[in-house]
């Protein structure tokens, strides 16, 4: 079975979307078959390039809201994730254009480590508040097992820049208007962070169809 996630590495609900479905794998006795394959999607593409900006701040300005509304807002998605095991720190994290971050999960992928990769990353960004500059994200790549003079080379280059555009379009085709968004054997969706027990049936359902 072909599970294909697309998902975003500053994305809070992608992380905990993520957990969940890993839950719920725990729970599928045919688990063992399936492939998960993880597709570009930018939360926010009119981030500007090499700008590093504190969460708070640009969340304040994406929605319109005071900053303490937005440390109200990401406390009750903090308090879910804690819940999954994610202990996020918003305070510290920082939000930047995930487009080249993209380009390197392809990278990973071709390796072999496209899904240790996107953890990689989600966990920097989301709970170790890392800034996602090119130096950063070489190194995180090294650590998932990707060359890093390959790592670099993409990061200067445009390399699988069509890779991402394409994920990116997949996804609008499909009507996702955002993420987490999961798909099953390219016939069955699920859409948000849902609980893992929506994952386990969706899971359950889309074997019994192609069994």
């Amino acid at each position: 079975m072909l599970v294909e996630i697309w998902s975003d590495v500053v994305c809070p609900w992608c992380y905990i979307g993520k957990r969940r479905l890993e839950t719920a794998l725990t729970s599928f006795e045919h688990a063992a078959d399936v492939e998960i394959v993880w597709r570009s999607f930018q939360l926010d593409p009119r981030t500007p390039k090499n700008s590093y900006e504190p969460v708070y701040d640009a969340l304040a300005k994406k929605f319109g809201g005071s900053k303490d509304q937005v440390k109200q807002m990401t406390a009750q998605v903090a308090e879910l994730a804690e819940a999954e095991g994610l202990h996020y720190d918003f305070a510290n994290a920082v939000s930047f254009n995930t487009f080249d971050a993209h380009r390197l999960l392809h990278l990973a992928k071709k390796h072999g480590a496209g899904g240790e990769a996107h953890e990689r990353l989600m966990r920097a960004n989301l709970i170790e508040g890392a800034r996602m500059d090119t130096g950063t994200l070489v190194k995180l790549a090294e650590e998932v097992g990707v060359p890093g003079d390959e790592a670099r080379h993409v990061l200067d280059t445009d390399e699988y820049t069509a890779d991402v555009n394409a994920d990116i379009r997949q996804a609008q085709e499909y009507g996702a208007t955002g993420v987490p968004f999961f798909v099953l054997d390219r016939a069955y969706g699920v859409s948000g962070a849902q609980p893992a027990e929506v994952f386990l049936q969706a899971l359950t359902t889309a074997h019994k169809a192609g069994a």
